[in-house]
């Protein structure tokens, strides 16, 4: 007859903070029982139905809002006005990839200003904290960062936008909500999300990309030509398909055919 005895607590490693651990309890060679498992802790996320979260597609609108930020209380469209603009997520305050990316992004103000586009940040944290993370990232990146982020303690503003992650565990706060993830909004002066970028907490953004796909679409928009891999202003740029040779050529002038549906120009 085997002896009684007691399993030892057993607590997952690889998920730490999404659930409680099982314990079992007494056993012996007739029945094995557990105790209950303990309901998971849920991430809070705001209590809005999936369902009526707004599908973003590209085309889409970019669903306006109002909100508190560094320069004070804005109308997102109203914000915009008739320029381009972007929109770009951080987790948090006083981490370390955010303080990197926003000082980059301060560093290209006159580059984003010859683009005619509004810069505006959003990070899951109250006003007060974003003032003195600014201070911070001015003196780390030796910069003058200028655009308004937006307060977004609440996560109503990255629920519209559907900018929280579905799965890094570890993004979260002391209150177990969900942090944003690194998402990018480029938006067009007729208020449509023409181009979209999510990067996992982890990794931070590449402005130079940010730039390039920007020029990519008000070239496409002012030419009416595509852009291939790894375009440039300057590069030569495709004859989209829906253009005839003729007409590309009128239109152009030389047009240089690798493949019936493959033909470039310079502009």
């Amino acid at each position: 007859m085997l002896q009684h005895q007691n399993m030892a607590t057993f607590i997952p490693r690889a998920v730490p903070r999404a659930f409680h651990a099982f314990r079992a309890t007494s056993w012996h060679p007739a029945t094995f029982q557990l105790q209950k498992p303990a309901a998971p802790l849920v991430r809070r996320f705001l209590t809005t139905p999936a369902a009526e979260q707004p599908r973003l597609r590209l085309g889409s609108t970019a669903p306006n809002f109002k909100a508190k930020t560094t320069h004070g209380d804005i109308d997102f469209h109203e914000f915009l006005g008739d320029k381009w603009g972007i929109l770009f997520s951080h987790p948090a305050d006083f981490t370390p990839v955010c303080t990197t990316e926003l000082g980059a992004f301060a560093k290209l103000k006159d580059e984003f200003e010859r683009r005619a586009v509004r810069m505006i940040g959003l990070s899951a944290n109250d006003l007060g904290s974003h003032a003195k993370w600014i201070e911070d990232i001015n003196s780390i990146s030796q910069t003058n960062l200028q655009f308004p982020i937006i307060a977004d303690a609440d996560r109503k503003i990255a629920w519209l936008y559907d900018m929280l992650d579905a799965q890094d565990l570890e993004n979260i706060d002391e209150k177990g909500i969900a942090f944003t993830i690194r998402s990018v909004f480029i938006i067009d002066p007729v208020k449509k999300i023409r181009l979209t970028m999510m990067y996992p907490a982890s990794c931070g953004r590449n402005t130079t990309e940010v730039l390039r796909v920007i020029d990519s679409l008000q070239t496409a928009d002012k030419k009416g030509i595509t852009t291939p891999i790894n375009w440039q202003v300057g590069d030569d740029v495709i004859v989209p398909p829906t253009v005839s040779t003729e007409d590309a050529r009128k239109k152009f002038g030389e047009v240089r055919e690798v493949r019936p549906y493959l033909r470039f120009t310079t502009i």
